[in-house]
């Protein structure tokens, strides 16, 4: 890495802020899953069942947005550009951010004549006054909100709520796709697999900053009327520090050589890969994009065949059914489960986030070297491994330092593998001229299981008649199972990318599809 660019490091890092948000923005929502639980879902007084869904529904529902970001990602990244389609993600995150911590400001404004009362003051001074009441009288409002002042009960707002974080979710969907897809077309050969990699230690590190604000505020005051009330609105609310640093980084940075070259601007791509690559590197890399998109292809999305397109969907699939957001989500409720009171919790969810962290560093270190596959296979097969004797555990009713270990087991397996080689897979395997459309199906396809696995868990979880005959243990015993077909489907389909350029891919697939 010591021969590394250090334009190419700035680049990557502004990049990774995409990965940040996303670990930050997905995982926000563990530590208040117990507050959105008491003043979205209690209040409506439903069946146990009925209260298990909307909770689920509630926690899910970024991805719903996620869903949508993944779907149009690949026109926005087409059309609009890989730059460009990140600055969209991270107004998203700002504006997302800022709603779900207030979902009712806007209906306090209408309702209560607030907007009136605003045009009354702008008209009635001058510049500074206008100003004093567009900075102050927000807040004001927003202070007065949080107190309980121009609210009719928390949960008539589930849907203001809800609508805020699918926003956030269609900025992560945006990002998932985009900010990989931007360092891989930006990263030598030699090292792509590393870089892209640091995406995933920029959404770990967004995971671990998350867990470590949720238990600070949640240890900021000792009530948990405090906590159910207000704070899971200042979880919420610090997000729009990240999203707006971000968006000031994205002015920064250039679009993509391949982006440029895919719009006919190749003087543009030379000036951006002259500062990448050496002269001769960047002469050879410009003829080989040039001659990538003259290929007589027409760009269809099974223009390379069907298998790639699968191969690129399962990859995607199985990241999430292995039950990682489960645990990412749902950890501080998992632990509850174990019998730790609130504020252990999200310790031990802290420690998690630090254990990912570390061992995703491992697979910078190592992707490179051992390839994609093997770190794929055996981190699979650990997960699977974990999965099932948590399940065990959770069945004979022991749950403890035994539990706690598994989970510990779980995410190590999960950062070593499936969590950065996926991406490094998914943003380096697809041609050129079908890359953003493939990542968009494959991307929106991982969105989709995510939102399955983290709707479907709580009830898992809670349903009368898995507790009686797994106690709880269930939904760790289906996704352990999932972990081993993952492991054989790598074994069996993945073909290895190490140490390939991009221009490399397309001759693999157009080899498959003539034989």
């Amino acid at each position: 890495m010591s021969r590394l660019n250090p334009y190419i490091i700035l680049l990557t890092l502004t990049a990774t802020f995409g990965g940040l948000l996303f670990g930050y923005d997905t995982a926000v929502i563990s530590g208040a899953v117990g507050s959105l639980r008491v003043y979205f879902v209690d209040p409506q007084n439903l069946s146990a069942a009925a209260a298990s869904s909307r909770l689920g529904f509630v926690v899910s529902s970024a991805l719903i947005g996620c869903i949508i970001g993944g779907m149009i990602g690949g026109w926005v990244s087409t059309n609009i550009g890989r730059k460009k389609g990140l600055i969209i993600a991270g107004f998203l995150f700002l504006i997302s951010a800022l709603g779900a911590a207030a979902p009712e400001f806007p209906y306090a404004l209408i309702s209560h004549g607030e907007l009136s009362h605003i045009w009354n003051m702008i008209t009635s001074g001058g510049f500074g006054h206008i100003c004093n009441v567009v900075i102050s009288h927000p807040l004001v409002t927003l202070s007065n909100i949080s107190h309980g002042q121009n609210m009719d009960g928390g949960s008539g707002y589930i849907w203001y709520f809800v609508f805020y974080r699918i926003l956030g979710g269609i900025g992560v969907g945006l990002a998932s796709m985009l900010s990989p897809m931007y360092i891989a077309e930006i990263a030598p050969a030699r090292i792509r697999g590393a870089l892209v990699a640091w995406n995933q230690i920029a959404i770990v590190v967004g995971i671990v900053v998350i867990y470590f604000v949720n238990y600070s505020i949640a240890k900021s005051d000792d009530s948990e009327t405090w906590l159910n009330t207000i704070g899971w609105r200042y979880m919420f609310l610090s997000g729009a520090i990240p999203a707006g640093i971000f968006l000031l980084l994205l002015f920064l940075v250039p679009e993509t050589p391949r982006f440029l070259m895919l719009k006919n601007k190749e003087t543009q791509a030379k000036a951006v890969l002259s500062k990448l690559v050496t002269a001769q590197e960047c002469e050879q890399e410009i003829s080989d994009i040039r001659a990538s998109f003259a290929e007589n292809h027409s760009g269809r999305l099974f223009s390379f065949g069907v298998p790639i397109i699968v191969i690129g969907v399962l990859l995607s699939v199985f990241q999430q059914v292995v039950g990682i957001n489960a645990v990412l989500y749902y950890a501080p409720e998992i632990f509850k489960g174990m019998g730790m009171k609130t504020d252990a919790s999200l310790l031990t969810t802290i420690m998690l986030g630090v254990v990912m962290m570390v061992f995703t560093i491992i697979a910078i270190f190592t992707v490179d070297k051992y390839g994609r596959k093997p770190l794929q296979i055996i981190g699979a097969l650990m997960m699977a491994a974990s999965m099932i004797t948590l399940g065990v555990d959770f069945m004979m009713q022991d749950t403890g330092v035994i539990g706690l270990i598994c989970m510990i087991a779980f995410l190590a397996g999960f950062a070593v593998s499936w969590g950065p080689v996926t991406w490094v897979l998914l943003s380096e395997m697809f041609p050129n001229q079908i890359r953003g459309k493939a990542m968009a199906v494959a991307v929106a396809a991982q969105w989709i299981a995510n939102y399955l696995v983290s709707w479907t868990f709580p009830i898992l979880n809670e349903n009368s008649f898995l507790v009686q005959h797994f106690n709880h243990g269930f939904a760790y015993l289906l996704y352990g199972g999932m972990g081993i077909l993952a492991a054989i489907f790598v074994w069996k389909f993945v073909p290895e990318t190490k140490g390939r350029t991009l221009e490399d891919m397309e001759k693999l697939w157009t080899k498959s599809v003539k034989h």
